[in-house]
């Protein structure tokens, strides 16, 4: 071999190595990145492992408010109908009372309106049928 395949086999050995010792330090830094990463979601899921126990509780709450203001919801909707019900049946039963003694009280007006006319015509007219009147059907 002379002088010149030395060189350019030293050349490439020298390269070769270089080439290692970059791939090597490539690695090396992967590995630190990789660990570096995964203490940092370790990290992450320490800090956000109370929040999700806090958001859950929270959700928990809120479920039982929204179950509580719609029982309490149903309950005066219930207590409503029930107090229009009872009005209505109250309302029912004052116009009976009230109605039907007026209604008895006008007829029985009306009947002595037309007694007190029978007698203002059997005076005015003595006893005598008009004419008109026994023709009237």
């Amino acid at each position: 071999m002379n002088g010149r395949d030395e060189l350019f086999l030293g050349v490439i050995a020298v390269a070769t190595l270089a080439t290692a010792i970059v791939q090597i330090g490539l690695l090396v830094a992967a590995g630190m990145l990789a660990r570096r990463i995964n203490r940092l979601a370790g990290s992450v899921e320490r800090e956000l492992k109370p929040l999700a126990g806090h958001l859950n509780a929270i959700g928990r709450d809120a479920s039982r408010a929204v179950s509580l203001a719609t029982a309490q919801v149903e309950r005066v909707d219930r207590l409503f109908a029930e107090v229009m019900g009872r009005a209505e049946a109250t309302l029912g039963t004052l116009q009976a009372a009230v109605v039907g003694p007026v209604r008895e009280g006008s007829a029985m007006v009306a009947g002595l309106r037309a007694l007190l006319q029978a007698l203002r015509s059997s005076r005015s007219g003595q006893g005598r049928p008009d004419d008109e009147d026994a023709l009237f059907i």
